[in-house]
């Protein structure tokens, strides 16, 4: 979450860390539900992207929605190169997901031993599925942006959100209920995939995280293109036919 990565950006530390976009750009961790057919033809034009469409959150509170606004602002945020999250809807790809199996690890085995000083060599050992980490997370560090600064933490100026940020990523901001750091791990994975997975699931509005990392989207065919070492020359197209 620190300002500069070996002297780069936050946005250039995004982009070389996405190897594995493609993988993830059109099938995420989560099946998002679909939206209704006036949201589908939305996002289908031509102009600039410049912000996202109104959405109004259904499983976050007004007060955890500002907090995943906040955040994924910082996470990934827009330059003179394209839109960040916000722009590209991540809150509401975020939110979409939570109403998803993911959300309640439908598919996760959850009967234990948990011993989470192990998750380095084994993976994720909580007994907390995503929609608890969320809830639970936020209203910790809530408590915590409260107890530090006077305010909750989308109240902070965006100097002590980055601050605050980087102790969570850092693992230093003390939390009861679960690692602050497990918290951040997810928070952020969910950003990136909300900025770049298809977007049916509610992210990637304007395919502009296809765009910024010129990915072709679900278009059927473009093995030949891809040892040339020359720049894909059409825009991408998502699974429901949006072309950027």
């Amino acid at each position: 979450m620190s300002e500069q990565k070996n002297g780069q950006s936050r946005r250039d530390f995004l982009l070389k860390t996405i190897a594995i976009a493609p993988a993830m750009a059109v099938g995420t961790a989560g099946i998002g539900a679909l939206e209704s057919r006036s949201v589908l033809a939305a996002d289908n034009t031509n102009t600039p992207h410049t912000h996202a469409r109104d959405y109004q959150p259904t499983w976050f509170t007004a007060e955890e929605f500002a907090f995943i606004t906040a955040a994924v602002t910082l996470l990934i945020p827009n330059d003179d190169r394209g839109p960040g999250a916000l722009e590209a809807g991540v809150p509401e790809y975020i939110d979409r997901q939570m109403n998803t199996p993911y959300a309640i690890g439908a598919n996760w085995y959850m009967q234990g031993p948990f011993t989470p000083d192990v998750d380095k060599e084994f993976g994720y050992q909580l007994p907390l599925v995503p929609q608890q980490i969320y809830r639970l997370g936020i209203a910790e560090a809530n408590q915590q942006s409260q107890k530090h600064y006077g305010k909750v933490f989308a109240e902070l100026t965006a100097a002590q959100q980055i601050e605050f940020l980087k102790a969570l990523e850092a693992g230093s901001a003390t939390f009861q209920q679960l690692p602050a750091k497990t918290f951040f791990s997810f928070l952020l994975q969910n950003t990136r995939e909300g900025f770049f997975s298809d977007p049916i699931h509610g992210g990637n509005q304007g395919l502009v995280g296809w765009k910024l990392i010129n990915f072709p989207g679900a278009r059927a065919d473009f093995m030949d293109w891809v040892e040339r070492g020359e720049r894909y020359p059409l825009p991408p197209v998502s699974i429901r036919g949006e072309r950027s």
